[in-house]
């Protein structure tokens, strides 16, 4: 299969490309075609060794065939459905499309019909779902020896100011690092309903970012289980840390937090017992080398986890709508801290 990686920012060219690399020179011969890497980015033509630079689809068209091509959508959410319409026009039908699928349920219903109309086979990125931490997680849902899954909560803190100040493909917080926790929460606990949201502004001295502070959010699963989402988008330090607390025992797992270690941790504690497992977790490596798989075989691709991202998106979308985002109550992130002017505390551990 050859590459074509559509938007080099952070996510293609500080996340796909080297993990692309990496997979074209381990994962053995027939998955990748011995072919440059095609890079497209409107803002010009780079120099690089092992990619081949254009600036439109209509010049990677050119160059591809698009049947045997995977391309990586790596623009941001609000520019989904214009770079989606191109790619179906010049015949491009392998998609792996960066979190969130879309930035509002209009934008989703419109990706929905192109995918329909033209046949597109869509990945979302879902790292988390390949994780191997998530794994061991589902694992102890399952098999139950800790009795029932009560809650879920996850915190997702880093600071995000230089690409907040600079950037407006995210439009909010909830847009960002929620999505990745919001599909592993529901393949744990099951489908689930909004009942409380909350969104901050990041204030700094000189001026304010409005929404792109923090976001947090409740859930109610079928199942029973509630979960609590928060992410801190003005902390002085990065987490990625979901904690599972069962009848019989408590479960807390930290993703790796950085493109420079892949490494994950777990610690479970039963009975007075403590269990601290670290383990190798190459989760976005992992999650597109079985994506490449899938394409290179007939048929739908993911289904499940296609159907996972059109779930978080349409619960960020309820989340959005809340009285408590729509009106005057809200958080006010500052450098390190967020204050919640609602009535139920986010507290940044």
């Amino acid at each position: 299969m050859r590459s074509l990686v559509i938007g080099l920012g952070r996510s293609g060219a500080g996340l796909h490309l080297p993990v692309l690399r990496r997979l074209r020179a381990t994962a053995g011969p027939g998955l990748f075609a011995d072919a440059p890497i095609v890079g497209c980015d409107p803002a010009g033509q780079r120099r690089t060794e092992d990619v081949t630079w254009v600036t439109s689809v209509a010049e990677a068209a050119a160059l591809l065939d698009p049947t045997v091509t995977v391309t990586h959508v790596c623009t941001p959410p609000t520019a989904r459905v214009a770079v989606l319409t191109d790619l179906a026009r010049y015949g491009f039908r392998n998609v792996i499309v960066e979190k969130p699928l879309a930035a509002d349920e209009y934008d989703l219903d419109e990706i929905l019909r192109l995918r329909e109309r033209h046949g597109l086979r869509l990945a979302v990125v879902a790292p988390w779902l390949a994780s191997e931490l998530t794994r061991r997680l589902a694992t102890l849902v399952h098999d139950a020896r800790l009795g029932r899954l009560r809650t879920v909560s996850v915190v997702q803190s880093k600071p995000r100011f230089r690409r907040s100040l600079s950037t407006t493909g995210h439009p909010t917080a909830f847009d960002v690092e929620l999505p990745h926790s919001l599909g592993v929460v529901l393949r744990l606990a099951g489908p689930a309903q909004v009942f409380a949201a909350s969104c901050a502004d990041l204030v700094l001295p000189d001026r304010r970012v409005p929404r792109l502070g923090g976001a947090g959010v409740r859930l109610r699963h079928a199942s029973g289980v509630r979960t609590h989402l928060m992410s801190d988008l003005a902390a002085p330090v990065r987490e990625r840390r979901i904690t599972l607390r069962f009848e019989h025992g408590t479960a807390t797992g930290n993703y790796a937090v950085a493109a420079d270690d892949d490494h994950a941790q777990l610690m479970v504690a039963a009975d007075g017992h403590h269990e601290h497992t670290v383990f190798p977790d190459d989760s976005l490596g992992g999650y597109l080398l079985d994506a490449y798989r899938a394409f290179a075989t007939p048929g739908d691709v993911r289904p499940a986890d296609l159907g996972l991202a059109v779930d978080v998106v349409r619960l960020l979308a309820a989340a959005k709508s809340r009285p408590e985002i729509t009106g005057d109550r809200g958080l006010v992130a500052t450098a390190g801290r967020m204050v919640w002017h609602g009535r139920d505390a986010i507290r940044h551990a």
